[in-house]
């Protein structure tokens, strides 16, 4: 096909065929996510001194954002399961000369930290690839100060223009469900005070939620932003396999002309609902 063959990389988090687009789009995926990067810290409010815990970190951020914030004193601990996303946020944090922010592989439903530890925590896009969403949450509970705060940004709902000009119309293409069943599901917390009910059911207090509008925009072309959905976004592997070899030009011509529907200059001007929530424990 023409994109880099995503249909036939493997459809793991941790994949090579990822790692190498996370290192190759690390700079224009950060430019895309700045705004519900921006988001969330702001959301968090992170004071100088804080030790803070960012869950789910990948190549880093909000980990790196927040560690900026959190000077003098504060500390930065970012986790994820892949090492090797780790690593790219571990170099991107020394081109920062952030000497706080250091990483750790870790699953969040197992948090290698003793009680009590974090003054504060985030997740960026993570929650909703939790399997055990309690536990990782009951964890998260347990490492934190009491009345600290855990704070998540979540997607909003699929029929949204990034998704709808990508993997909608790739979809189209595929047949069968967009998503499988028992998989993934980057919208599992799209339904309004469907997150803030977990965090209440596991003990969170003061909880909040809300939705938010955020910029989500892509500094290059239409190809570029395909190629990136398509090699990032691991829940949508299956679907993506059952595409015909024959019809991926076709999609991609498709696709472009969605995409170059919210040009703006040398920008494409998305925008992105995300759902924020809140609790302390």
């Amino acid at each position: 096909m023409p994109i880099d063959t995503p249909a036939s990389s493997s459809p793991g988090w941790g994949s090579s065929y990822r790692l190498i687009a996370a290192e190759k789009w690390k700079a224009k995926s950060a430019a895309m996510g700045r705004g519900a990067t921006q988001a969330l810290v702001e959301y968090a409010d992170p004071r100088p001194g804080m030790t803070v815990l960012d869950l789910a970190s990948g190549t880093g951020e909000p980990g790196i954002s927040l560690a900026k914030r959190v000077l003098p004193g504060g500390r930065v601990t970012a986790i994820d399961l892949s090492s090797e996303l780790l690593e790219i946020a571990a170099g991107r944090a020394r081109q920062r000369n952030l000497a706080n922010f250091e990483i750790r592989q870790a699953d969040a439903h197992d948090l290698p930290f003793d009680d009590r530890t974090f003054d504060l925590a985030t997740c960026r896009f993570g929650v909703m690839f939790f399997t055990r969403v309690e536990q990782a949450l009951g964890e998260l509970r347990r490492v934190l100060k009491p009345g600290a705060r855990a704070c998540f940004v979540a997607w909003g709902s699929l029929e949204q223009p990034y998704w709808q000009s990508t993997m909608k119309i790739a979809h189209r293409y595929a047949g069968g469900p967009i998503l499988e069943p028992d998989g993934a599901d980057p919208f599992r917390f799209a339904q309004k005070e469907s997150l803030a009910g977990e965090l209440r059911s596991t003990g969170f207090y003061d909880v909040e939620e809300s939705e938010r509008d955020v910029p989500w925009i892509w500094p290059g072309t239409a190809e570029e932003v395909f190629e990136y959905a398509c090699s990032c976004s691991t829940p949508f592997k299956p679907m993506l396999a059952r595409v015909p070899e024959e019809k991926w030009q076709e999609i991609q011509r498709e696709v472009r002309a969605a995409v170059e529907r919210y040009r703006v200059g040398d920008e494409i001007h998305f925008g992105a609902k995300v759902v924020l929530a809140s609790g302390r424990a």
